[in-house]
């Protein structure tokens, strides 16, 4: 069922099982937040399982695009589109979050971004590829992200 995120009141619920909970939540709340600010527009995620679509489409760029395969298990996601853009979040039990942005116009950005949670390691899969800057967020801690330009149409 699908379930607004409330970036005010941070919940862990539907993230449970990850073992940087509470940092996750807070990652997913500060997604919440910005697209809340930026297009007003409510951020709702659905358990992965609901959301099987969403996940095989992100999961097919990173496939066909870096030949990369996330061994964490996908626990919740979404897609929306919002100002001519296709947006899709994967949040997984590490604490791995991933977002592809998708303009809709042919000659607009496309990309996939990896977010980590607060106290998490860096996944094996991403480790010797990327390498992942610090920003500060009052919801989510330190979040380390980092991104690659989408090459092919998806």
């Amino acid at each position: 069922m699908p379930t607004p995120v409330d970036f005010v009141t941070v919940s862990t619920a539907g993230l449970e099982s990850s073992p940087v909970a509470d940092a996750l939540a807070g990652l997913r709340a500060n997604e919440a937040r910005y697209f809340r600010n930026k297009y007003d527009h409510g951020f709702v995620v659905e358990p992965a399982s609901e959301a099987q679509d969403t996940v095989d489409w992100v999961h097919g760029i990173l496939r066909s695009e870096r030949d990369l395969v996330i061994a964490s298990r996908p626990l919740e996601a979404t897609a929306f589109e919002v100002a001519g853009i296709r947006m899709a979040y994967v949040f997984y039990e590490s604490g791995l979050s991933i977002n592809v942005m998708y303009t809709i116009e042919d000659a607009g950005k496309r990309a996939v971004g990896f977010k980590l949670a607060d106290g998490m390691e860096v996944p094996q899969e991403l480790a010797s590829t990327f390498k992942f800057a610090r920003q500060r967020s009052k919801l989510a801690g330190t979040i380390r992200g980092s991104y690659f330009t989408i090459k092919q149409e998806h």
